[in-house]
């Protein structure tokens, strides 16, 4: 009899390929196990195993826990989903040396933690845990090792586990401040009124807070030093509307002296920036997709009780995309009165400098980690819901001219 580990990579080919018949064969033969006394557990470590080895390669290759728990819950379902966060605990428990805190918070938030009493009889456990039969786990678990082992290198944002720090600035989600609490208050209200024009009051008084916060905090950092580089965060932006959640995303990033990079196929957009930008863009951009959703839900009851048409994708894609354009120059212009009223407080041969400076490491930051990058459009092809997506971001300009064709970065 084969040992547990060809068993396993018998199953995975055999799924990866075209012939139904010889996976279920395969799963099967990796059900009954090796065929000695502890066949079945041998089986289940092996797969345990090898998925925490699958991780650790991707750790190393710029897949932060968070990226693979959101594209598992995308391509896998959420029960299934809970496979890949257990090989992600299985790898964190064997780890030896430091491991960097951010890597701990993303696991604890992932709820990433060796539950099961051996890897011999992990599988079993999960699918007792789930209400699943051992034949269905081990399809799942098999399908979560093809996903892992599938997916390409990513962009190294920060230095995972083992590595050595290179002195890349964190990412965004560091805590509190006393601004940024005001700045998520403003954010809630602003996503629970029903008046669109009260929610684009709060939101451009959020962008002035956090403008001012990334100033103050340019002054205080001064001219980064050469070994300092921004940082970056990923932004999921899946279906549906992947294409206008990522224009939200770019929109948002770009009003808060951020790049931005549209990974289609990953489901995510990759957000390249300092510190405090860019849990600035985190903020907004979760808020605004909330408030963007919220609205677009509201013109088509509207549409419904005026009895003008249906709900059709090219009516809610356009509605977002307009959205998204409209946002982002509410966005840019109170960033660009922060920038005024700072400049004439602090002078401009103190303050634009350095946020020159600032601005051409995040720019050499994005060639460095996406040097093939091209970009790509997204067409409108709804006026009526280019129109109402518009008049939902600025209630002030109802204009319903010919839509603009705007391009997105991103990689094919």
């Amino acid at each position: 009899m084969p040992d547990a580990e060809e068993l396993v990579s018998d199953a995975l080919a055999a799924v990866r390929g075209t012939d139904v018949r010889l996976a279920e064969r395969q799963l099967d033969r990796l059900m009954i196990g090796t065929g000695a006394a502890d066949g079945a557990g041998a089986a289940d470590a092996a797969l345990l195993r090898r998925l925490a080895l699958g991780v650790g390669r991707l750790a190393r290759h710029g897949w932060q826990p968070v990226d693979l728990g959101r594209l598992a819950a995308r391509r896998l379902g959420p029960r299934a989903a809970g496979l890949v966060t257990d090989a992600l605990a299985a790898h964190r428990r064997d780890l030896v040396g430091p491991v960097p805190s951010w890597w701990d918070d993303q696991l604890r938030d992932l709820g990433a933690g060796v539950w099961w009493d051996a890897d011999e009889g992990h599988l079993t456990a999960w699918a007792n845990r789930v209400g699943s039969d051992r034949f269905t786990a081990l399809r799942a678990a098999v399908d979560a090792l093809s996903m892992v082992e599938g997916l390409p290198p990513v962009a190294v944002l920060r230095p995972p586990p083992g590595a050595p720090s290179t002195g890349v600035t964190n990412g965004g989600s560091h805590g509190g401040s006393r601004m940024l609490d005001r700045v998520r208050a403003l954010l809630a209200k602003a996503e629970s009124t029903t008046y669109p024009a009260e929610a684009e009051a709060l939101t451009g008084k959020a962008q002035e807070l956090i403008a001012r916060h990334s100033i103050d905090q340019a002054l205080l950092a001064g001219v980064a030093e050469p070994a300092d580089r921004p940082g970056g965060v990923r932004l999921g932006t899946e279906p549906p509307y992947a294409g206008a959640k990522a224009l939200l995303a770019q929109e948002v990033a770009a009003a808060n002296r951020c790049e931005a990079v549209w990974s289609d196929d990953l489901g995510f957009t990759t957000v390249l920036g300092w510190p405090a930008d860019l849990e600035a863009v985190e903020l907004l951009y979760t808020s605004l997709l909330v408030q963007a959703t919220t609205a677009m839900l509201r013109g088509r009851g509207e549409r419904r009780t005026k009895g003008t048409g249906r709900r059709t994708r090219d009516y809610d894609e356009s509605f977002l995309n307009a959205f998204a354009l409209r946002i982002g120059e509410r966005l840019r212009a109170a960033t660009d009165a922060a920038d005024r009223e700072a400049t004439a407080q602090a002078g401009p041969e103190r303050l634009l400098p350095v946020l020159a400076t600032r601005a051409e490491a995040v720019r050499e930051r994005l060639d460095t980690l996406f040097p093939g990058v091209v970009r790509g459009r997204l067409t409108v092809r709804d006026a009526e819901g280019w129109s109402s997506g518009t008049s939902a971001a600025d209630r002030a300009s109802l204009g319903s001219g010919p839509a603009p064709k705007r391009q997105v970065r991103g990689r094919r």
